[in-house]
């Protein structure tokens, strides 16, 4: 079975893990899954941790499996441990290669470590794995090798035609091609910001991206407003410079709606106080 199907029991944690929303991962109730599904749930609760920059857990996973070993080679790498994660990642590609697990976390850590050939060898043994494909087409893209990309993702979209990783992976090459292909690639993040579930800054800032290629500067810095928020970080330099380029621009006549709102309420507060 592919541990990262989106068939079945793991369609959400699957879901939400390729959204970026990795506490919810963690969080998972997996008690409810069936004894099949149980592993392919862990690693990727555990996967979750070391992108949240936990490691413990998974430093300290069997040896005996090869799926957790994988998950223990991307926790040494991710913990600064890269001799150590490149031997594993090596001896598990050359003693499980078709195992999916295995063919995209070894694969990940090949790549990171500048194995780029060896990590394409593991990953071309896979039967169907999204990931797999997904993985394959960023390294694809590192090498310029765009044309490559292109295929990987036509053939995979003739059995995962809406498959988010699929998606995803054709605005990466839409944004490469560029074109027409700009627009394709933000609808898709579009799409992505409004799924149930997706972390909002993965979505905001892909949608940003795509804004600068189509040269639509008022709805860039409106996604740099929104993603500010969320970051809790000062949005008024953005507010005026977005006043500057669309004064009527949606957004901003939303927060003086908003702003005109809260005067109002406080306004009625401080009268029933002062009497």
């Amino acid at each position: 079975m592919d541990p990262f199907s989106v068939e079945g029991e793991l369609l959400n944690i699957h879901s939400a893990f390729h959204s970026g929303s990795y506490q919810n991962v963690i969080d998972f109730d997996t008690t409810t899954l069936s004894p099949e599904n149980q592993l392919p749930a862990q690693v990727l609760q555990l996967r979750a941790q070391i992108a949240l920059g936990q490691y413990d857990e998974s430093l300290q996973a069997s040896d005996d499996i090869p799926d957790l070993s994988a998950v223990k080679a991307l926790a040494l790498h991710s913990a600064g441990k890269s001799d150590a994660a490149l031997q594993l990642a090596q001896e598990l590609a050359e003693n499980y290669p078709e195992n999916s697990t295995v063919q995209v976390l070894a694969g990940t850590v090949l790549q990171a470590q500048g194995h780029s050939e060896e990590a394409l060898a593991l990953l071309s043994k896979h039967q169907n794995s999204l990931e797999a494909v997904s993985l394959t087409v960023q390294i694809q893209l590192q090498q310029n090798r765009t044309d490559l990309a292109i295929k990987e993702v036509q053939a995979a979209k003739r059995w995962a035609q809406d498959s988010l990783l699929i998606n995803v992976a054709e605005s990466w090459v839409g944004m490469r091609v560029g074109g027409e292909k700009y627009q394709s690639a933000f609808y898709v993040y579009e799409e992505l910001a409004s799924a149930p579930g997706t972390s909002a800054p993965l979505s905001i800032v892909g949608q940003a991206v795509a804004e600068i290629h189509l040269g639509r500067l008022p709805e860039l810095i409106a996604n740099s407003i929104v993603l500010n928020v969320l970051a809790g970080k000062n949005t008024e330099e953005l507010e005026s410079q977005l006043q500057q380029v669309d004064p009527s621009h949606a957004l901003l006549v939303d927060i003086q709606e908003k702003s005109e709102f809260f005067d109002t309420a406080a306004a009625k507060f401080s009268a029933k106080v002062a009497s």
